[in-house]
């Protein structure tokens, strides 16, 4: 198969209908010039151009091999700019899984720094539960996961990201029945919509704890899995639910929301996962750029906020 150099040969030639102007932009002499367009001739087996007293000129195959040539020349040089690109983190793919409640607050300020930081990079988002963040990270499908805390897993780097305190959906029909500082003993025995333990064990086993630390035992009368249909039964009159702060966005009509008074008063945790050993350079960014100047900024937002 002939060489990158010898095509960039041929294309000088043919662009210029001259040796020594072409051997001139080349920066060589003749000579190897001849030479690497016999070499091309010899691997494509014809004749690509005539050369005679009275000059060069391309023959039919020339003619037709020209366009070609200089389209091979055009794509390799794209694909050494884009692989630079791609290794300084200015070009690239990656890809991000949520827990839905991620997708209320935490994720658009991510992307959003994300796209500024380099903005030509393609972001692929994947709504899911954190158990399926952890098989898509464990296969390579994902390189950074958006989710509850999780146990130790694998080859996995976890970053506490944030905590939020829970907040109690009412009834807006119910809302004069419930105190401004809703405590876990006031659901002692009252209808609940609680948590499924498959499909949300995190929130399941951290109420559960709440509930047991505090003696009470509400009335579950439904294990709901994603929050916004927790909070449409809420409505509907079903029962109370506690979600966190972040799912607040979803302002769903006929739901009063009330800052659940725990110990301690922010359980709700926030991380960020992603392998020690994916070396993809978006990730890298997102590491040494992005998760940092996040962290603080939402530090200080809750201190703002307090």
């Amino acid at each position: 198969m002939f060489e990158i150099s010898q095509v960039r040969c041929f294309v000088a030639v043919a662009e210029e209908l001259h040796f020594g102007r072409a051997a001139e932009r080349l920066n060589m002499t003749q000579p190897p010039l001849s030479r690497q367009i016999q070499l091309l001739e010899h691997h494509v087996g014809t004749r690509l151009l005539d050369r005679s007293s009275r000059g060069v000129r391309l023959t039919a195959a020339g003619k037709a091999f020209f366009p070609e040539a200089a389209r091979i020349l055009r794509m390799a040089d794209e694909a050494v700019v884009t692989a630079r690109r791609v290794a300084k983190g200015e070009q690239g793919a990656l890809a991000i899984g949520f827990t839905a409640a991620f997708g209320y607050g935490l994720l658009p300020d991510l992307v959003r720094r994300l796209r500024e930081r380099a903005p030509g990079i393609s972001l692929t988002l994947k709504e899911l539960v954190t158990t399926s963040q952890l098989e898509g990270l464990d296969s390579g499908q994902l390189d950074i996961g958006l989710m509850r805390p999780h146990a130790r897993h694998g080859e996995l780097e976890t970053v506490l990201l944030a905590t939020e305190p829970l907040m109690l959906a009412i009834p807006e029909r119910e809302a004069a029945d419930w105190p401004d500082r809703p405590t876990p003993a006031c659901v002692h025995g009252k209808p609940f919509l609680m948590y499924s333990p498959y499909e949300a064990r995190y929130f399941y086993q951290l109420l559960n704890n709440c509930f047991d630390a505090a003696g009470v035992t509400p009335d579950v009368v439904e294990h709901i899995g994603q929050i916004h249909t927790m909070l449409a039964l809420v409505s509907s009159g079903v029962g109370v639910a506690l979600i966190p702060t972040a799912a607040a966005r979803l302002q769903l009509r006929g739901v009063v929301l009330r800052t659940m008074q725990t110990d301690p008063p922010e359980p709700v945790q926030t991380v960020c996962a992603y392998r020690r050993d994916n070396g993809n350079p978006i990730l890298d960014i997102f590491r040494r750029d992005i998760l940092p100047a996040f962290m603080q900024s939402f530090a200080t937002d809750q201190r703002s906020n307090s």
